[in-house]
């Protein structure tokens, strides 16, 4: 391979495609395995990305290949919506039954994370005859105008995009960073000037923050919006978009907080790689629309769901969710042990395997977005892949794939110690 591959691929990419699809690697993907990636240049990569949370079943995972490679012989594409499959009436009664909660429960499938934001609280609205949302601060939901309207978070998601949709509100977030008292304040005070709470059809948060820096939520602020939004006749929606299949020590982060929402939605990891998503939720609030108020001509591709029932296996075969947890612990103790040589580490927080650690200047309150970009530089260059993330743009968040052999996560541990203290020297 020419040494310049990369680089003459940077030269097309910036002449074929627009700025606004912002890219952080400087390198194209050749082939993966596992949690290993290798680019046009034959250079290997350890992958704490996974796609952004996709791959915590690891790139091309044998049992999720041959059912790829299955479907394939057998048809790609029908339009559910005209001539359906069993694959997707199947792929609903496993979500149905995995989910928190007992009650009778229905399945939509769609294609993108977004996309089961948009549906859900169409969904929501269509049940409660009602309009407003009610979202929060450091939320993502994703790009599509509506989601992004949810999203609590300017820069780069929402800056030009504007006007967005209406009825859509915020408060701060229950977790670290604001006090339940302040949220319960914020949101009595929206009930008070903005809009009342009879004609709020939903409200959604994601148990952990995913763009919006790892944040867990409280476990009280969980209980108390259940009870909010029961007093008032409110869609509770967990985003577990991002925190959903093992991630956080459990299939799903709800499992955590003892608390079932009326909606959740799916998406990322669920089919390993393909584009696939879903919102689950009670029976009675899912039927709500009419016959065509839902889906979509890729809305539950058929081998996007070929590969989500090998996911689901995969999980149990391997204990996923139990090994993610034990990973998560062995990954914030070599943090913790960083804190005496990084004064910059200011938290270290997640759950299970959804752990990120925040910077700020050493002994304040002030984010440090330039030390978090060179803890990345500083792992890009020993050849780990890392995210940032958080509103303040602080937060290092780390995504590997639950799969990871042993050996190679040691490997990735050196190098986060290094990277830290590289950049702290």
């Amino acid at each position: 391979m020419n040494h310049s591959q990369n680089e003459q691929l940077m030269a097309r990419k910036a002449a074929a495609t627009p700025r606004g699809v912002g890219v952080m690697g400087t390198f194209f993907a050749d082939h993966a395995e596992n949690s290993e990636l290798w680019d046009v240049e034959g250079r290997r990569f350890i992958d704490f990305a996974g796609g952004i949370a996709v791959m915590n079943t690891g790139h091309r995972h044998p049992k999720i290949v041959a059912a790829l490679q299955a479907q394939l012989e057998r048809f790609t594409h029908t339009c559910y919506q005209v001539v359906p499959y069993e694959g997707y009436i199947s792929l609903a009664e496993k979500l149905n039954a995995m989910t928190p909660g007992s009650h009778a429960k229905k399945t939509a499938l769609f294609s993108t994370g977004a996309e089961a934001i948009e549906n859900a609280i169409k969904i929501a609205r269509s049940h409660t005859k009602r309009s407003g949302v009610i979202a929060f601060s450091g939320a993502f939901h994703g790009r599509s105008l509506f989601a992004v309207s949810l999203t609590g978070k300017v820069q780069p998601y929402k800056a030009g995009f504007g006007p967005f949709a209406p009825e859509v509100y915020h408060a701060p977030f229950p977790c670290h960073c604001a006090s339940l008292d302040e949220v319960k304040k914020a949101v009595h005070h929206l009930f008070k000037a903005d809009i009342e709470p009879t004609r709020v059809a939903a409200i959604v948060f994601e148990p952990v923050q995913g763009e919006g820096g790892f944040n867990v939520i409280q476990l009280e602020a969980v209980k108390w919006l259940r009870a909010l939004c029961d007093e008032h006749g409110i869609v509770l929606i967990a985003d577990e978009i991002q925190t959903g299949f093992g991630r956080t020590g459990k299939m799903f982060a709800m499992e955590h907080f003892g608390v079932v929402p009326d909606l959740m939605t799916i998406a990322k990891s669920l089919a390993a790689g393909l584009p696939l998503s879903a919102v689950t939720g009670r029976a009675e609030i899912m039927d709500a629309p009419a016959a065509g108020g839902l889906g979509g001509t890729y809305a539950g591709n058929p081998m996007a769901i070929a590969a989500a029932h090998a996911v689901i296996e995969v999980m149990a075969e391997e204990k996923l969710p139990e090994r993610g947890q034990r990973l998560g612990d062995e990954l914030k103790a070599v943090l913790h042990g960083l804190r005496t040589e990084v004064p910059q580490i200011a938290d270290i927080r997640g759950l299970g395997a959804m752990v990120a650690v925040e910077f700020n200047r050493p002994g304040t309150d002030t984010p440090d977005a330039d030390f978090t970009r060179k803890v990345q530089a500083e792992a890009l260059k020993r050849n780990l892949i890392l995210l940032t993330c958080g509103v303040n743009a602080n937060v290092v968040r780390f995504l590997f794939p639950l799969t990871i052999p042993d050996a190679v996560f040691g490997e990735a541990m050196d190098i986060v110690r290094a990277s830290m203290r590289a950049a702290a020297a």
